[in-house]
């Protein structure tokens, strides 16, 4: 009896040390999608350009078509090819730009259900010294753009999403014109999750409307007249005023945002 309790107790320890935890295994698709991409993005495959056709893909990585079709539409899916059909079709290259940034950046302050105080932080960080690249790099184009979110602003009169959009268009115009395409990407999804988060006419009544408008064109000024450290201060002092603003909106009553 003993020597047959010690059999089961060893057939038991094999059983035992045989199972493996599961393992997954990636798919053909997800291997060669991920295996393009990085290619792509070590240069081998310039952005506009096509990748091989589908024949040979099938027959370089020894992949069933439908393996390949499916890599290529992760890839399209992750924003790295466009596809075309036709005579002229195929997989072209594109590479992430700042709406990447963007979306990434959106989707983590919504799932993470970030607090609009960290929101405005971060936005009194950066904005400041957007505004004082802009001031250093800015092109006629780029005050164009600044120009219109200013002229949009004065002409949204009764509507409060026209003058919410505008005032975000300021602020990514000015990202946008400091010519750091990450901190272009970031400041999209910042201003955009700011403003969505204050629309409501209680909060963005005329007074803030005027606050703002007086506060975008002093900045605007200082870019225009590439004055670094205005511009920056300026910047600072409006972003820091709405903040306070926000955190005391129950008993607000305006906004005093100073010129300089």
């Amino acid at each position: 009896m003993s020597m047959e309790r010690d059999t089961d107790q060893q057939a038991t320890t094999v059983r035992k040390f045989v199972q493996l935890p599961h393992i997954e295994v990636p798919k053909a698709s997800d291997v060669l999608a991920d295996t393009l991409r990085e290619r792509i993005l070590s240069g081998d495959f310039p952005e506009d350009t096509a990748l091989p056709p589908e024949r040979d893909l099938v027959t370089q990585a020894q992949m069933s078509r439908t393996t390949v079709r499916e890599a290529l539409r992760i890839l399209e899916a992750q924003g790295f090819v466009r596809l075309k059909t036709g005579r002229a079709g195929g997989a072209f290259v594109r590479l992430p730009g700042e709406e990447s940034v963007a979306s990434t950046v959106s989707m983590f302050i919504k799932g993470r259900r970030i607090r609009m105080e960290t929101l405005l932080e971060t936005r009194e960080t950066i904005e400041p010294m957007l505004a004082q690249l802009a001031a250093r790099r800015r092109t006629d184009a780029d005050l164009e753009r600044i120009d219109a979110a200013n002229a949009a602003m004065a002409r949204s009169a009764g509507s409060l999403a026209d003058f919410l959009q505008a005032n975000v268009d300021w602020h990514v115009g000015v990202a946008e014109a400091s010519h750091n395409e990450l901190l272009v990407g970031l400041m999209s999804a910042l201003s955009k999750a700011i403003y969505l988060s204050t629309e409501n006419r209680s909060f963005v009544d005329e007074n803030v409307r005027k606050a703002t408008a007086r506060a975008h064109e002093a900045v605007t000024q200082a870019i225009r007249d590439q004055d670094e450290a205005a511009a920056a201060r300026r910047m600072s002092k409006h972003v820091h005023a709405y903040a306070s603003a926000v955190k005391l909106v129950e008993d607000r009553v305006e906004i005093d945002v100073p010129a300089d």
